[in-house]
């Protein structure tokens, strides 16, 4: 895995039955930033279940939002533009009247089936969570997609007309069940969720999480990957039924206008745990945009595991000396031949923003480094993993005392220890290299015995200083060793 040079911006213009958003991306290609998101609430698909067609002002609300995105991709500078509509312009009879009326505009409109737009939400799914295996479920305002996904492949896709829009505030438990299993009928659907894993996709269903999240006080209310608790359904559904929609904007980022659709989110959600019977029900916050952008790629950047490319990307720009995160996590590595793939794969990514905080104020790079790796913008990654990392660095930039009791809680006594282990023995490293990959390189570390060695060639005694002794001293009475420096 190598840093890739900025490959934006592009941007995807998304016309769904709800909303109608720009996002612009800019970083790298495996799991690009957003750098420019702005969406209208038109709500195209309100008036098709009782009109069979989108009325006036949403069309004209639209289209006023559309002139705009035209206007400021130019302005940004967007080297690829890729416009798509869904299921309210799919279904619309003034459907095709809308979409001459978006060419003039000089954008080119892709109408998506609804089978077209269930694949591109699994490959959503598949960047972020390339283990993924189960079932994907988008639910967008006019229509409700499903795809099969395991071993990083999609199959048995369908879309059903259950969006949260069609739905409405009183929504018919019964037909909601009778779509559903119409659907999947004759398909390996009913069976592909059984104990594995069900992947929302969607506004209305991360709004769920939102007020999971806030409702039983989560200490880091992120919604990518956040495990949603079952039994909090029946009770959110009745807090929603008994509480004023100004209460509830009261909780968390939710949406003033995502409020009125939630009624209709659980119980398409209840009926989809109901008849799939998943395992487990993560929320996912890629999905149809990213899954465009996904499938564009070669097969070996798919590959690519997008926690670490994204670490290795913030790293490359925020290190002072260039990446060699992944050299400095191979030093260390000896010291922590228990870990398993999963916690290897987090101290990797630790390693690779080693040296993130370098240029904030010294009684606050401990802080800052916390900051950017539990709030940053990562995918492939649960909130105990951010917990673990915001741990690790916190040592590695001196912090001592004060971290965070939210994030503290998130993790066991066994993990806390591990993590301050990982940020200790970075720790070291950078003091004893300044930094640098040059002068690691000269040196290596392991445990002989109860003892851990810092090999130095002779000739380069003057590298072990007081600092860099006092670094070893400290990692080792962390892990609970004794500590010498041999020199050859």
């Amino acid at each position: 895995m190598s840093a890739k040079v900025p490959f934006g911006p592009v941007g995807i213009i998304d016309i769904g039955s709800n909303s109608v958003r720009l996002v612009v991306y800019g970083g790298t290609e495996r799991v690009p930033s957003v750098l420019f998101n702005e969406k209208v609430m038109a709500g195209l698909g309100r008036s098709l279940a009782d009109e069979g067609r989108m009325d006036d002002e949403a069309v004209a609300m639209a289209l006023e939002a559309l002139a705009r995105f035209r206007i400021v991709t130019k302005r940004i500078g967007v080297k690829r533009l890729r416009t798509v509509a869904t299921a309210a312009v799919r279904d619309a009879a003034n459907g095709p009247e809308f979409l001459a009326a978006v060419a003039k505009l000089g954008l080119k409109p892709a109408l998506l089936s609804g089978e077209e737009e269930a694949v591109a939400s699994a490959h959503g799914v598949l960047s972020a969570f390339p283990t993924a295996r189960g079932v994907v479920a988008d639910l967008g305002g006019g229509s409700l997609e499903l795809a099969g996904v395991a071993r990083g492949g999609i199959a048995n896709v369908v879309s059903l007309p259950l969006g949260v829009l069609r739905v409405g505030p009183e929504p018919d438990a019964e037909a909601i069940a009778a779509h559903i299993d119409k659907a999947i009928a004759g398909t390996r659907l009913g069976g592909a969720a059984k104990g594995a894993g069900l992947y929302l996709v969607g506004g209305s269903f991360r709004s769920i999480a939102q007020l999971e999240m806030q409702l039983t006080g989560h200490p880091l209310p992120m919604v990518h990957a956040h495990r949603l608790h079952l039994e909090q359904l029946g009770p959110m559904a009745d807090y929603v039924e008994q509480s004023k929609n100004s209460e509830i904007q009261t909780f968390g980022n939710i949406s003033s206008l995502r409020v009125p659709h939630l009624p209709a989110a659980i119980a398409i959600l209840e009926q989809l745990i109901r008849r799939l019977q998943p395992g487990r029900v993560l929320v996912s916050a890629y999905g149809l945009r990213e899954g465009l952008l996904y499938r564009d790629l070669s097969e070996r950047k798919r590959r690519e595991d997008p926690l670490l490319a994204a670490a290795l990307d913030v790293g490359r720009r925020l290190g002072r000396f260039g990446d060699h995160g992944a050299l400095l996590d191979g030093w260390i590595a000896p010291l922590f031949k228990a870990d398993g793939m999963a916690m290897s794969r987090l101290r990797l990514a630790a390693c690779l923003m080693g040296d993130i905080a370098w240029n904030a104020h010294p009684d606050f790079r401990a802080e800052r480094a916390v900051d950017l790796a539990v709030h940053g913008n990562f995918v492939g990654i649960d909130t105990h993993g951010r917990a673990m990392l915001g741990r690790a660095l916190f040592t590695a930039f001196g912090g001592v005392s004060g971290f965070d009791e939210g994030l503290s809680s998130l993790l066991s006594d066994k993990d806390h220890h591990r993590a301050e282990c990982w940020g200790r023995a970075i720790r070291l490293a950078q003091r004893l290299s300044a930094g640098t990959a040059d002068l690691l390189k000269r040196t290596s570390i392991r445990i002989e015995k109860k003892t851990i060695i810092l090999n130095v060639p002779e000739r380069r005694q003057a590298m072990v200083s007081e600092a860099v002794q006092k670094r070893l001293d400290q990692l080792s009475e962390a892990m609970g060793r004794k500590n010498e420096v041999r020199y050859a």
